[in-house]
């Protein structure tokens, strides 16, 4: 049978980067997004011709109610999800000084990035279980997509900082609590990919990468980069890896005199 991977924020980015390396694996694939399906169809079949069945379920993750319509789409389509990807996030609409963020701007990236992920994972992690209960041999695996900002302090976005930190800590505790049942918890924190998400700062970027020392890899770090990493777990490549963070920054992180 198949294995079915739900990935959240999939149709572009880091999570299509993701989506196209389960889908040439194999993986059937359901995907979520805010987008609607005529702007993701695209995407989707592209994703079909690596050989994939997909499905997209146009839904707000921060949004409890989507979230149970979401898991509804899986059911019907599949009965079973073996992997989830949290991978849908937002950075901040503007980029403030710490002493200037906005509680408004710091609930809603809580509710995107953690909130809505955190509950995602519980209800996804109690039907893995029931669906071990009636298959001794399942194993389901989380994947969650937090980012160096999890760890690297930057002042002008205090509130996404927070809120992938917490993504770290909410992998150690469903895999402290999945492991016994031998299921996968990780966590992947890239750094700078070029997606939706940084082609602002593309200018920026090209510069420090060719300019400075910034990475030790002297290149952008691409979606596909994530979802080899991505692959390898929702494979069971890492069996002895609990809870594990692999950061995929090319050396960004690295501590270096």
């Amino acid at each position: 049978m198949q294995k079915v991977a739900l990935i959240t924020g999939g149709s572009r980015g880091i999570g299509l980067g993701i989506a196209s390396e389960f889908a040439a694996a194999g993986f059937n694939l359901v995907l979520s997004g805010r987008r609607s399906r005529q702007e993701v169809e695209p995407a989707l079949t592209e994703l079909r011709n690596l050989g994939a069945r997909v499905s997209y379920c146009a839904s707000d993750i921060a949004d409890p109610s989507d979230r149970r319509m979401l898991l509804d789409e899986v059911r019907k389509s599949y009965c079973r999800v073996d992997v989830l990807v949290n991978n849908a996030g937002v950075a901040p609409e503007q980029r403030r000084d710490i002493l200037d963020v906005s509680e408004e701007s710091f609930e809603t990236l809580l509710r995107v990035n953690l909130q809505g992920p955190f509950f995602l994972s519980q209800a996804v992690a109690a039907w893995m279980l029931e669906l071990q209960a009636t298959d001794p041999d399942f194993r389901g695996t989380i994947i969650n997509i937090s980012s160096i900002s999890a760890d690297i302090v930057s002042l002008n976005r205090a509130e996404y900082c927070v809120s992938k930190a917490g993504v770290s800590m909410m992998t150690k505790l469903f895999a402290a609590r999945l492991c016994a049942h031998g299921m996968a918890v990780f966590e992947i924190r890239p750094g700078i990919i070029r997606s939706d998400m940084t082609k602002a700062a593309t200018e920026k970027y090209n510069r420090l990468i060719a300019e400075s020392d910034l990475c030790v890899v002297k290149r952008w770090g691409m979606p596909r980069d994530i979802g080899e990493v991505a692959l390898a777990m929702a494979e069971g490549r890492l069996p002895y890896c609990v809870g594990q963070v692999i950061t995929v920054d090319g050396g960004l992180s690295l501590k270096r005199l």
